[in-house]
């Protein structure tokens, strides 16, 4: 009898777990709806990646809002994760700019909180819909100097470049200084290893001048365009 009723608690504990689940399904869903709708009609847009520990007085913040306003002003949107430090000064910059300034916040435990600098705003719980948007309506993604999450966010689009999941585009790397060591080491083990290919070191360009920034992004798209193509458009409602 006593094993009977632990069988039931187990199931009932069990049940509970899987209807919350399930009922997340249409949170998640809700998340990519109100992205999809949001960002439809803002292109072409640059995602700019970068740590949210810098103050406004860094020469990272300063570069990054010089950047944010020169796509702004050459009619790119701009998208950030709505934070603080290099997400601040992309907002900001774009913001002072004539196109859209859009933060792509994440609800977390510490250091995340929205800056006033948004044109769009849209809040995300889950990582994985945040990145989504990032990277489904950009056209270049700007990396800045960051910790673990802009790795991640970096990972995240040279993989969709790289298996062919996204188009082609600009992956700029700003600060060579902070970033070579990476691009030595990816080099000197993951080439060297076999893991990557002398190909795929060319989807980076590292870059330090803010209208050499720009520049490379209108370059890349000269002579093709920002539209995507049929078969791009395609790839891009199967990320």
């Amino acid at each position: 009898m006593r094993a009977h009723l632990e069988e039931e608690k187990l199931r009932d504990k069990g049940e509970g777990r899987l209807t919350r689940e399930a009922w997340k399904i249409f949170q998640i869903m809700a998340e990519f709806v109100r992205g999809y709708e949001k960002l439809a009609d803002v292109d072409p847009c640059v995602s700019i990646f970068g740590s949210a520990r810098i103050d406004p007085e860094h020469p990272w913040y300063l570069k990054t809002q010089e950047i944010a306003e020169k796509l702004s002003n050459a009619g790119f949107s701009v998208i950030s994760g709505g934070g603080p430090g290099v997400m601040e000064a992309a907002n900001k910059g774009a913001f002072r700019g004539t196109g859209y300034s859009i933060g792509l916040n994440i609800e977390l435990p510490h250091e995340q909180h929205t800056n006033p600098y948004q044109d769009v705003s849209i809040s995300f719980e889950h990582f994985y819909s945040r990145k989504v948007m990032f990277v489904k309506y950009a056209v270049a993604y700007v990396v800045m100097p960051g910790g673990f999450g802009t790795l991640d966010e970096l990972a995240e689009c040279l993989t969709l470049v790289q298996t062919g999941k996204t188009r082609k585009m600009p992956i700029i790397l700003v600060e060579s200084s902070f970033w070579k060591g990476l691009i030595d080491w990816w080099r000197e083990s993951m080439l060297t290893a076999g893991t990557i290919t002398p190909e795929d070191l060319n989807l980076i360009t590292m870059i330090d001048d803010t209208d050499e920034v720009v520049s490379a992004i209108f370059n890349h798209y000269e002579k093709r365009g920002f539209a995507p193509s049929a078969a791009e458009t395609e790839a891009l409602l199967n990320l």
